[in-house]
């Protein structure tokens, strides 16, 4: 009687067996392009979460309870680090971070711990604009870079789920080797470009100019973090006109219209490359990211040996 009472309880409507688990691994991104590499690497072995979208500056970002619920879940953590996310991941990590994933965990880890850094300051003062003491915190563009962090991710993966360490370094031995290939192709459309002049918004090119060849030779902000100004963009025009940079480039969430006054003055080209991928990126997307803001910079060098 009692069985036959259990299976019309289970046969009426809202009642259902419990599926099984998938015991996946959880990884809590700040940024997309982490969240896109742990998919990369974990398939469909993660879910991954990016805490930021493609047109947010993860410089600011508030620390929503809507985060502090996600990272309470998180197996891994992956941010850029460097300080980029300094107004707001200690304070998620502080209110919902579970001990897993706290610094000096193998679920806690930050990209500029594991590449080399470029622009660490010798002294830090604030007159010098929005500086990292820790140096420049943007690692993800440099495509040599990926290689080398999707290996950590592959080993702390393992680490996290063992069953599936065999799956986690097969793919990452996957992607790397695609992604040599993609970045031999790159380095050699590229080849063109080395000393290449480019007008910056802010420091976040970095690490693509560094690993293409490309010269900065003049900033939009006043410095780092400080808006530009009549009397700066007065001074960057008047050099633009004897020196001319070949790009402008800034970013999907800098304010455009520095960038636009200063190309309408001299006809150099505004570039707003991608910076990284969309929020749920699936496989593919880091590639893509890195094939559209190469071919950018070849057309906007095309033209700019046109104009001259």
């Amino acid at each position: 009687m009692k069985r036959l009472l259990l299976l019309l309880l289970l046969a009426a409507p809202g009642w259902a067996l419990p599926a099984p688990a998938w015991a996946d691994v959880k990884v809590f991104a700040c940024e997309p392009e982490w969240a896109a590499l742990a998919r990369e690497v974990g398939g469909d072995r993660v879910t991954a979460f990016s805490a930021t979208s493609d047109r947010q500056n993860p410089h600011y970002i508030r620390a929503r309870p809507s985060l502090i619920a996600r990272i309470r879940r998180a197996d891994l953590v992956i941010c850029s680090g460097g300080g980029l996310e300094v107004g707001w991941l200690p304070i998620l990590m502080r209110r919902g971070a579970p001990a897993r994933v706290q610094p000096g965990q193998i679920g806690y880890m930050m990209a500029a711990d594991h590449v080399t850094v470029l622009e660490k300051p010798a002294v830090v003062d604030r007159s010098l604009g929005d500086v990292h003491p820790e140096g420049n915190p943007h690692v993800h563009l440099d495509a040599r870079n990926i290689i080398t962090l999707a290996q950590e991710v592959a080993k702390r993966l393992s680490q996290i789920d063992a069953a599936n360490a065999t799956t986690y370094y097969q793919r990452t031995a996957d992607f790397v080797r695609t992604w040599e290939t993609a970045m031999a192709d790159w380095q050699a459309r590229a080849k063109p470009l080395n000393g290449m002049p480019v007008v910056t918004h802010h420091k976040t090119w970095s690490y693509l100019l560094d690993w293409l060849g490309l010269k900065e030779v003049a900033s939009l902000e006043v410095r780092p973090g400080i808006p530009p100004t009549p009397a700066h963009l007065s001074s960057l025009l008047a050099s633009m006109r004897t020196q001319p940079a070949a790009a402008i480039l800034r970013t999907p969430f800098d304010p455009p219209d520095a960038a636009a006054w200063l190309s309408e003055k001299t006809g150099i080209t505004v570039l707003v490359p991608p910076y990284t991928v969309t929020k749920d990126a699936g496989p593919g997307a880091l590639r893509a990211m890195f094939e559209k803001t190469v071919a950018q910079l070849a057309a906007a060098h095309s033209a700019s040996n046109a104009r001259q």
